[in-house]
């Protein structure tokens, strides 16, 4: 891994992309024909966040890929508030149980390390790699990608409608755009790990017969907050100075 990384980050970025989707859609088949949602995927989750956390350990990269402190104190992000309105997205409309308990734990485990791979390697990879060159076609670039990303969830079972996907694919476009600007301009991810980790996981409990009658709705207010949150980022904080960054 260090000889491909020092070689070519994008390249390495690519990789791990590859290995994360390819890998998450078998692991799904595989837990499917067990009969226990995600339990096979957990552990691929848990495997690969293994060996991605040892490496940026070992080569002493916490803060190039933000596995560190904020730069700045948490009032200069409105203390994230926008961000516990958009975690909570899942339980607008009320909890219910949508699945056995053993599938549950197992969906719920592997969402929370979804939350963590993702914005490392879209975040902390894909983006770093990129800005070396041009930082505003870095942070397009990897928000659409991890927005258009969302589209396999037509494809791997989980029965999503069309409405419904190119509505996650809008704002987890914007979503995207929100978190590589947190980044950017704060320097740590952990505020769009720990956000993009209790979204994934609330799903468990959200009551999607309600929520799907304002799908819509629901899309565009994500939107608005994430865009707004983003460009008062960008206007309110300077972009951060990795260096000063503390592990």
């Amino acid at each position: 891994m260090n000889k491909l990384f020092q070689k070519n980050e994008i390249w390495f970025a690519i990789v791990f992309i590859i290995i994360y989707v390819v890998g998450s859609s078998v692991a799904d088949v595989i837990s499917a024909s067990i009969g226990i949602t995600k339990l096979i995927t957990l552990a691929f989750d848990i495997v690969l966040s293994l060996c991605l956390f040892l490496f940026i350990k070992n080569n002493h990269l916490n803060r190039y890929f933000g596995l560190c402190r904020p730069q700045y104190p948490a009032a200069r992000f409105l203390y994230y508030f926008p961000l516990i309105v958009l975690a909570s997205v899942n339980i607008w409309f009320g909890v219910q149980m949508n699945m056995p308990v053993a599938d549950a734990i197992c969906y719920v485990g592997s969402m929370l390390f979804v939350g963590f791979l993702e914005e490392l390697i879209f975040r902390g990879l894909l983006f770093n790699a990129m800005r070396k060159d041009n930082v505003e076609t870095a942070i397009i670039v990897t928000s659409i990608l991890f927005g258009i990303g969302h589209i396999v969830n037509l494809f791997n079972g989980r029965g999503m409608e069309l409405v419904a996907n190119i509505c996650q694919v809008v704002y987890a476009a914007a979503i995207g755009f929100l978190f590589v600007t947190i980044f950017y301009k704060g320097g740590s991810l952990w505020p769009c790990i720990i956000t993009h980790s209790i979204v994934n996981a609330m799903s468990t409990f959200a009551n999607d017969t309600v929520a799907a009658r304002y799908q819509i709705p629901i899309a565009m207010v994500m939107v608005v907050i994430a865009m707004a949150y983003a460009l008062i980022l960008w206007r309110t904080i300077p972009a951060t100075q990795k260096s000063t960054c503390d592990k």
